[in-house]
Formats: structure tokens, sequence, C-alpha cells
């Protein structure tokens, strides 16, 4: 017999019978395939399947598969298909590839609902109760290599410290005053677009004042330095976590959270309540563009309104914020860095993470502190 793959096709009534003859291989994949196509009609248009495989004198997995794969398309259309006269040397093949994705996928237990949910509260708490755990961990010490410093100041980097104000403070200037300055203005716009209806223009000066200064501004500064410099600290030691560069601190005998994270976390504490002050400049700033150029109020009443509707408390209350915002932001961040695993999935995920936990953080502690100085009468 010629080694050349065939396929012939007889209908005899309702049954189609398929006599492929030749070497099913490999090496004959294309042949094959125009084979099939030829009589992909005939097969479609059979009430029954019979493959004779008495003329085959060579087969391997690809020729076993592609018979398995006819007989399962007319199997599925609710036709029969069987194989006859199969060599005992291509038996055991011929009945392994038929018994391949033969069993379905098991079928999911049904879950109560009540109890699906329970389940799904109880993580959420265990999940919260380590994040918690984390967050006092990584405080408590912090508070330990505060002590240490405090009882030998010399131990205190001193030039990673000046950096890292640099970084976090020094080079984010830019940015903070572009978007606060856009803030107050469209605070400024939105306010006197609806208070002109009512005659009340100049009361735009004291929203702006009291907003930027009480609690827009050190929100939306702190909100930045979250996505800023707590999404590049998380970065920065979740790549010396993968490389195991904190490991190797550990084993020279030296605390990463004084070489590493102290310096950072005092940084961001030095940097924000100036970038605050900064911010709310330019926020009023804006807003006095805006009132001259929008509202028709001279630079000279904006200013002498914003003394009168303005106190110096106004201001103690946003900038005593700030250093609590960054000491939350830094601890989230330098933690979720700490929290990384091998991969750079793991990386990615905990920066997000951190991002997430310390604007969400931030707004929380803001709310808290605008009760607890409402409470005091600040």
């Amino acid at each position: 017999m010629s080694s050349v793959p065939v396929l012939n096709a007889v209908t005899q009534g309702d049954v189609l019978r398929l006599h492929p003859g030749g070497a099913w291989i490999a090496m004959h994949t294309a042949v094959l395939e125009r084979l099939f196509d030829g009589v992909a009609s005939q097969v479609a248009a059979a009430k029954a399947l019979e493959i004779d495989m008495t003329d085959v004198v060579e087969i391997d997995t690809i020729g076993a598969w592609l018979l398995e794969k006819v007989s399962r398309d007319a199997a599925q259309a609710g036709r029969t298909a069987q194989f006859v006269g199969v060599a005992d040397r291509y038996a055991g093949l011929i009945e392994e590839v038929r018994q391949v994705n033969r069993r379905g996928p098991k079928p999911r237990p049904s879950v109560n609902p009540i109890i699906a949910r329970l389940d799904q509260i109880g993580r959420s708490a265990w999940s919260a109760t380590q994040d918690i755990s984390v967050f006092l961990a990584m405080l408590g010490a912090l508070g330990v290599a505060l002590l240490g410093v405090l009882r030998r100041p010399r131990s205190l980097r001193l030039t990673s410290l000046t950096y890292q104000v640099y970084r976090v403070g020094w080079q984010a200037i830019p940015i903070v005053v572009l978007i606060t300055f856009l803030i107050g203005a469209i605070i400024a716009q939105q306010g006197i677009f609806h208070f002109r209806k009512f005659g009340a223009e100049s009361y735009v000066v004291d929203m702006v004042g009291i907003l930027v200064l009480r609690e827009i501004g050190v929100l939306i500064v702190a909100i930045m330095v979250a996505g800023r410099s707590g999404s590049a600290y998380t970065a920065e030691l979740g790549s010396m976590k993968m490389r195991e560069e904190i490991d190797a601190l550990t084993t020279m005998g030296l605390d990463p959270v004084e070489v590493l994270i102290l310096p950072r976390i005092i940084a961001l504490v030095i940097a924000l309540p100036i970038l605050t002050f900064i911010g709310s400049m330019a926020a009023l700033y804006g807003g006095l563009l805006t009132a001259w150029f929008y509202g028709g109020m001279q630079p000279a009443v904006y200013i002498a309104r914003l003394h009168e509707a303005v106190s110096l408390n106004s201001f103690e209350v946003g900038i005593w914020k700030a250093p609590f915002m960054a000491l939350v932001i830094g601890i989230v961040a330098c933690s979720e860095g700490l929290r990384v695993k091998g991969s750079a999935e793991s990386l990615g995920l905990q920066t997000t993470t951190s991002v997430v936990k310390s604007i969400f953080l931030v707004i929380v502690l803001d709310g808290l502190f605008a009760v607890f100085f409402a409470s005091i009468g600040m």
C-alpha cells in the first residue's frame, strides 16, 4: 500500500463509511486536512458515521486525533459514530485519544448565600485585622528607631534625609503649585457663578479661603504626595525586598527601619507641611485671579475680604493636619513595600494597594480632624 494518506467516502443509505488508508502521521498533516475538507459536506449530511481503519498502515497521535475529531463532531450533532477494523497495535492509541477531554468540568457545589456572605465578611475582617497589625508593627518599629536616633543623634543618616526631602519636597513643588492653583481657580469660578444669582459674589472669598486653608489645600497635597512619593517608596522598598538587599542589611547587623524607612518618613513629615503652605498660597492666588478676571473683583478687595474672612485658626488647622497625614502615608507606603514577594506582579499589586490605602486613610484622618477641631472650637 502507498504511504500517502487517502480518505475514501462511501454512502450506503443513511450511513457514511469513511475508509482512511496509508500513513496518517504528522508529516502529512497538510494532506490530511485537505482530505477532511473534501468530505466535510458528506459528513455533515450523514445520519450515521462509520470509520473503517482496515487500510491504515501507520498512524500517530495527529492522525488519530483528526479521526476522533470527526467522530466527536458527528456525536455532538446527534449522529452515531464508530470505529471498525482497528489493528491491535493501534487500538491502544485510538482508545487513549478517544478518552481525552471526555470528562466535563466538575459542577460547582451550591453554596448557601448567607454562608457565602458571612464567609466574605469574615475574610474582609481578617484582612483588615492583618492590615492594622502591619500598620501598628511598622509604627512601633519606627518609634524604636526614632528613640535610637534620639539617643545617638549621629546615627541619623543626614545625607539620606536631605536627599529624600529634596525628592519629596523640592521636586514636588511644580506639580503641587499647578494642581492647587487650578483647584483654587475652579472653586472660585463655581462660587462666583452660583453666588452671583444672589448678589453675594464677595462671599466667594470666604469660601475659597476657609476651604483651601482648612480642608482642600492639605487634602489635595496629601493625596498628590501619596500618589507620587508613597508609590515611589513602596516600589523602591519592594524592589530591594525582591533583590534581597533588605535581608543583606539585616545580615550586616543594620536595622532596615533605621537605615531605609526612618529617613523617608521624616522627610515626608518635614516636606508635607511646607508643600501644604505652598499649595494653599497657590490655590488662594488662583482664586484671586479668577475673582479678578471672571468676577470683576479687584485684587485689593479680594485681599481685604480674605483678611476679614480667614483667621489664623484656619491656617493652623490645615498645617496641623499635614504631619499626621505624612506619617500615615509613610507608614503605609513602607509597610506595603516590605510585604512585596518575589515577583513583579506582587510589586505592582502592593504599589497599587499602597496608594489606595494611603488616600483612604488620609481622607478618614481629615474627617477625624474636622470633628476634633470642631469640638474644641477651632
